[in-house]
């Protein structure tokens, strides 16, 4: 008897449906707003009557979700193809041109993940993670780079990081030495 793997194709085509969907809303959105996305234009996109979308999603913020995590983990991927210098200074510059760069190239896509553009949209923990480990591998190169924040000196805790970027201002980030 010749063991034959199975494919779920029910499965596949449930995943292919989905893709189309995120990229409808990607394309609406990049047209309209973020804001102005609605369930009934991603369905007529995409050749769907608009209660068949609640089969590949609960809800609008579950689209929003997904879309939200589809960002996060292109940018991860982004961080992860880069060849990253080992000079502290070049790795600054690499880090936040790939991070500019990034936002720069889709600003729907930077609203979502950046900003609070969507009333009431909160992440899900699943998703959300997926921005933490962007945050996290953010932080690894800033400490590589020797970067820690006057106020903790320890900057490999999220707080540390998250209080030295955000208040450059003040000039609360120093240069460590190891």
């Amino acid at each position: 008897m010749i063991a034959e793997s199975t494919r779920d194709r029910r499965a596949e085509r449930r995943e292919s449906t989905r893709a189309e969907i995120l990229e409808a809303a990607w394309e609406l959105c990049r047209t309209q707003g973020l804001a102005g996305l609605s369930l009934r234009d991603v369905a007529r996109k995409i050749g769907m009557r608009p209660p068949s979308l609640y089969w590949y999603f609960d809800s609008k913020q579950a689209i929003y979700d997904a879309m939200f995590a589809q960002g996060n983990r292109q940018l991860l991927e982004r961080l992860t193809e880069q060849d990253w210098p080992g000079d502290p200074r070049s790795i600054l510059r690499l880090t936040a041109r790939v991070f500019v760069e990034f936002s720069a190239e889709d600003v729907e896509r930077y609203q979502l993940l950046f900003q609070r553009t969507i009333p009431d949209f909160q992440p899900s923990p699943e998703s959300y993670a997926l921005a933490v480990q962007v945050f996290d591998q953010m932080r690894a190169r800033f400490a590589a780079a020797g970067l820690a924040c006057r106020r903790s000196r320890q900057p490999t805790t999220p707080a540390a990081t998250a209080g030295c970027v955000s208040s450059t201002k003040s000039s609360t980030c120093t240069r460590t030495t190891s």
